[in-house]
């Protein structure tokens, strides 16, 4: 089984898309409902954790991490501290730019790189990270399959990029559970 977490109206073939009322992070007794019971062999989160304080998004990688078949993955976006748009930075910044309507208004964490790595590397994944901003600004990227996850705030799906100009990007991460036999 493969769950898009915190899916909102996003359905992909193959993909069972959950909301927050059907699987919170932060209760495991909420993914042994969703899972019938057996582990998922990936998990996908486009811009959920950043909603969750630094405290909860570490306990909810944990769940993730024991939830997942052992080879399986989680992969996961969120907006990036690191980039160096002043447009950007407002429309994503912790509580927002302004009414509760908006999006970001319950953002509570603005990762960067190494902080959104780490927290998935504390609960024992193994991280590539996929796309971000280094501490200069510079953005990275290397080529990620779309079919095992899509994330349309991303460098190649984002209308709003060009391989010109960015104008919307995210720290994309593989967090992989590793196999050992």
């Amino acid at each position: 089984m493969k769950l898009v977490i915190g899916a909102g109206n996003t359905t992909y073939n193959g993909w069972v898309s959950t909301q927050a009322d059907q699987l919170n992070l932060l209760i495991p007794d909420d993914f042994e409902h969703c899972l019938n019971g057996n582990p998922a062999d990936a998990m996908l989160a486009e811009h959920v954790w950043e909603h969750m304080s630094l405290e909860d998004g570490t306990a909810a990688a944990k769940n993730c991490f024991e939830y997942l078949k052992p080879g399986g993955y989680l992969r996961c976006a969120v907006p990036d501290a690191f980039f160096r748009n002043e447009w950007y930075q407002n429309m994503v910044q912790v509580g927002g730019p302004g009414p509760v309507d908006h999006p970001a208004y319950t953002h509570k964490v603005l990762y960067n790189y190494r902080t959104f790595r780490q927290i998935f590397i504390d609960v024992g994944f193994e991280v590539e990270l996929l796309e971000y901003c280094d501490d200069q600004g510079r953005f990275h990227y290397i080529y990620w399959n779309n079919l095992d996850g899509h994330i349309s705030r991303s460098f190649r799906y984002d209308t709003r990029n060009t391989p010109h100009s960015l104008s919307m990007v995210s720290i994309i991460v593989d967090a992989k559970k590793p196999l050992i036999i």
